[in-house]
């Protein structure tokens, strides 16, 4: 049997039609499939390979790391060097009210770890969040998720949860003294990238601090110079009380975490002990090779070069088929008239050699996140591959 039949017979499926295209190899800002055909990747991973796949000093950060130690104990317990590292490095790039870092396996987990969070810190049980909004799959991140579409089969999930429209002030009277945590994404991601309104994110700051809520900020995706500064919070002058990273954070290999104050995260070692664990969280070849990824992306600059980058994208993406264009430095959502449209688009680039895909709550929208390492040659050759598609779909 080919590997094909086997994926489809033997690896669980999320859906009945998977793409199923077959990579052999990447490198920079391709793919390679086992046929040999190059695809420039449009959205490195879902955001995850910023710095492009199989960069040689993340690879080699790996392969040192392996040789030394894979896992030792369960997270917490012993001092290993790549999560000390890690961790430090975060630190040192955040303001100062978030100096503790709780790693775990993924984004999702990230999500679970701060619920937690917040409900130990404030002893209050409920949560905000907004419609069209994506924190993970699991079932506490699921019931923060802002769609029933994901939700309705698998309910009950918890209680005490409250969706309100993003960018709507109306969330300012959700939050009260029963609130542990309002949990939004700066750029909501998955409605076709929107950006928050700065008044709207400083007035949620503002009731969070008067009703003792905790106000966290999922930058599962915008974190890491995707938005054209590391972290996405920075465009709203607030800090939030708790940070979710994920995607990027890992440099290609599984890592989230969650990241707070000291005082609020030590919360979780006593009353109970261990009160919250993780096996695999900050595996050591995760963190040292998140660190490496980190280290690439500050040492040359590739955030510097997004807005011009974002900018081309804009200037070439000019077609009547295009509805409008929403983005935030690397990452855009070009809308087009329905997802009849978009699919018949999505798979010309395919054949083409352009790998993209949709967005959960905008499937009219094509995706846009290529690492940060693209040139502009390549965006060029991206744009072309997608107006040629909207001339013959």
């Amino acid at each position: 049997m080919t590997n094909r039949q086997l994926f489809l017979n033997h690896v669980a499926q999320t859906s009945t039609e998977p793409l199923a295209l077959e990579i052999e190899s990447a490198s920079g800002c391709y793919l390679y499939d086992v046929n040999g055909k190059q695809y420039l990747d449009l959205i490195s991973g879902i955001s995850v390979c910023n710095i492009g796949h199989s960069h040689p000093a993340v690879v080699a950060a790996i392969q040192q790391q392996a040789a030394k130690y894979l896992h030792i104990m369960v997270y917490g317990e012993t001092i290993q060097s790549p999560q000390v590292q890690y961790a430090t490095w975060l630190v040192s790039h955040l303001p100062n009210t978030l100096n503790s870092v709780y790693f775990t396996n993924s984004g999702t987990e990230a999500t679970e770890g701060a619920m937690k969070l917040a409900k130990r810190v404030t002893g209050k049980t409920d949560f905000v969040s907004c419609t069209n909004s994506y924190h993970g799959h699991t079932q506490g991140a699921l019931s923060i998720m802002g769609s029933e579409v994901w939700k309705n089969n698998y309910r009950p999930l918890l209680p005490g949860t409250r969706l309100v429209a993003y960018n709507d002030f109306a969330i300012l009277d959700c939050i009260n003294n029963q609130t542990a945590a309002v949990i939004i994404e700066p750029i909501q991601a998955e409605s076709g990238v929107t950006p928050a309104n700065k008044d709207w994110v400083q007035a949620i700051r503002k009731k969070c601090d008067d009703t003792c809520t905790l106000l966290i900020f999922d930058e599962i995706q915008s974190g890491f110079g995707r938005t054209g500064s590391l972290w996405a919070f920075e465009h709203y002058g607030v800090v939030p009380d708790i940070l979710l990273l994920g995607k990027a954070l890992g440099g290609g290999m599984p890592l989230g975490a969650f990241i707070a104050h000291k005082k609020l995260m030590d919360t979780f070692t006593y009353n109970p002990v261990l009160g919250h664990l993780t096996t695999f969280g900050g595996h050591p070849v995760s963190c040292i090779a998140g660190l490496a990824a980190a280290k690439i992306l500050e040492e040359e600059n590739l955030i510097k070069t997004v807005t011009a980058k974002e900018a081309l994208f804009i200037q070439l993406l000019q077609h009547p088929k295009i509805v409008g264009v929403s983005s935030k430095g690397l990452w855009m959502a070009i809308a087009l008239q329905n997802f009849e449209t978009n699919i018949k688009v999505i798979q010309h680039c395919y054949a083409k050699g352009l790998f993209t895909d949709w967005f959960l709550y905008a499937n009219n929208c094509i995706r846009v996140a290529p690492p940060l390492t693209i040139s502009h040659q390549q965006v060029y050759d991206a744009c072309t591959i997608i107006l040629e598609a909207l001339d013959v779909c």
